[in-house]
């Protein structure tokens, strides 16, 4: 919990930028601190072999090719980041009003699973749990009329959480914000031995404008009718995101996230301190595409307000942070 901050003694006893004078006195009065292992980068990844195709919503990403994935989380691992999370790109053709490539044992996203747990055992993988790559309709539910139905859309997410997990996933993010879709698949995990697998649920995600680049990495953005804001929260509401992240908690979530990260920031700081549970935030893609774009006409530094912008996560309360910088801010991190 926050305390209240001490008044300082009077002008000149203090004086505050005594202790801002130097480096050294700035770094041994720092809040808050920014480290590698608090870093998650998400992946983009697709069919084929020796792609790497650029992103050109979001300056830097591209999307991977299993073989060109390997190297990549090598690399990231080496850098010290622990985790990745998966995002794939679907062919066209798997999309389907069913979405049965969802759970297919063998679609991208679980043959990158147990690749990556082959080679690199060490790297936490984390996988998306919602239907919007497989789905024609765009949405991370079914659809039915008009209306993104609820409780069928949670059996098939139960569906890929099992499928996630007998591939290895270690951390499974289901970002559907479908109701009662966390007590369904603790229940399946538990049910099918998966004990030990962790859900880190996006509890509080809103129905962002943010995510537009998003959507063009996964090929979702062609194919979304309407919007999804009948699923995820209203930006104006704090207390019915805190209610989310409350129930997801109650359901067997052992962590959970924001999303997006830096417009929502209050929110991380009410999670943080009303729950005291791992609390993460996701820097989405429209954030890192204003961020990069700024960059790259010179408007911003960009390191600067990279690391500037994940640090504040941290002083918002937050635990760890998705992030699309996440290798070019471990490479600065680690000097």
């Amino acid at each position: 919990m926050t305390r209240p901050v001490h008044a300082p003694a009077p002008f000149p006893a203090a004086r505050l930028r005594r202790l801002r004078r130097t480096n050294a006195l700035r770094d041994l009065a720092a809040e808050n601190r920014l480290g590698v292992a608090d870093l998650i980068w998400p992946v983009f990844i697709r069919a084929g072999d020796g792609i790497e195709e650029p992103i050109a919503s979001m300056p830097g990403v591209s999307r991977l090719s299993l073989d060109r994935l390997l190297p990549a989380a090598e690399a990231a691992h080496a850098l010290g980041i622990t985790t990745i999370c998966l995002f794939p790109y679907t062919d066209q053709s798997l999309r389907t009003e069913t979405c049965e490539e969802a759970w297919n044992p063998e679609n991208l996203t679980n043959r990158a699973i147990r690749m990556l747990k082959a080679n690199l055992p060490g790297l936490s993988v984390m996988t998306d749990i919602a239907l919007d790559p497989y789905n024609a309709n765009g949405h991370d539910g079914f659809v039915v009329g008009e209306e993104i139905v609820n409780d069928e859309t949670v059996e098939a997410l139960v569906k890929m959480a099992l499928a996630q997990a007998d591939a290895g996933a270690d951390i499974l993010g289901p970002s559907d914000m479908m109701d009662g879709r966390i007590g369904a698949m603790r229940l399946a995990l538990e049910g099918a031995g998966h004990r030990d697998v962790a859900i880190l649920s996006y509890a509080a995600k809103f129905a962002s404008a943010f995510y537009g680049p998003f959507r063009d990495a996964v090929g979702a953005s062609g194919r979304l009718v309407g919007d999804k804001k009948t699923y995820q929260v209203n930006p104006a509401n704090r207390n019915e995101a805190l209610r989310c992240v409350a129930r997801d908690l109650d359901e067997g979530a052992d962590m959970v996230m924001v999303k997006p990260g830096m417009p929502y920031l209050d929110i991380c700081r009410a999670v943080k301190d009303g729950f005291g549970v791992p609390t993460f935030a996701y820097q989405v893609s429209g954030e890192y595409a204003m961020l990069q774009a700024a960059a790259g006409h010179g408007w911003l530094q960009g390191e600067t307000v990279m690391l500037e912008s994940l640090l504040c996560f941290k002083r918002a309360g937050c635990d760890g942070i998705l992030t699309y910088f996440a290798p070019a801010a471990a490479r600065v991190l680690n000097g």
